[in-house]
């Protein structure tokens, strides 16, 4: 028998096999420590966050509906434990050193509303409607901001692949989120 792909160690991992998790773990813990630490200078907010999305895994590995990558999966896991955490602490006054009040609303960044338009908006919508294969190439190269040489590797695909298949994503898209036109300038 030979290793088992993540597939297979998420319905492993459902059935409680905590070599499973070890083992998807060490396959993905270091990628995902990487990328989060390009997102968050803070350490320990990113080794939190990492915790917190192998904790989700194994708490939720018998939802994964098979569609896409897990690495994919994986990272979106990852990256809503971060933004959650971020949001959890107070903002810093960019002006100052002083924390803002925690009762204030704290300022949300770009990418925290990308992150909220890409969950719940229009965006939302328009990516749900795209085929697993084609939302996870948008996933790891707009969203992530991978190159496609790195969304490749991410998603075991060549990348002329990944090429090709944003360049349908984003047709698709537009059609989505453009009103129709009804011929007119």
């Amino acid at each position: 028998m030979g290793t088992p792909t993540d597939s297979e160690l998420l319905r492993d991992i459902a059935a409680g096999d905590e070599a499973a998790l070890r083992m998807l773990y060490e396959r993905h813990a270091g990628w995902l420590l990487l990328r989060l630490n390009r997102r968050c200078g803070n350490s320990e907010l990113v080794a939190g966050a990492l915790q917190d999305t192998f904790v989700a895994v194994w708490q939720s590995a018998g939802r994964w509906r098979g569609e896409g990558e897990v690495a994919a999966w994986l990272w979106g896991i990852s990256i809503r434990r971060l933004v959650s955490a971020l949001r959890g602490r107070p903002a810093a006054d960019p002006l100052g050193d002083d924390v803002v009040d925690a009762a204030s609303p704290l300022v949300q960044s770009a990418e925290d509303e990308l992150l909220l338009g890409v969950e719940y908006g229009d965006v939302g919508r328009a990516l749900r409607s795209l085929p697993p294969e084609l939302r996870a190439t948008v996933q790891a190269t707009v969203i992530d901001g991978l190159s496609t040489k790195e969304a490749a590797k991410l998603l075991g695909l060549p990348q002329g692949t990944v090429k090709s298949r944003l360049r349908v994503a984003k047709v698709r898209l537009r059609r989505s989120l453009m009103p129709a036109r009804d011929g007119r300038i």
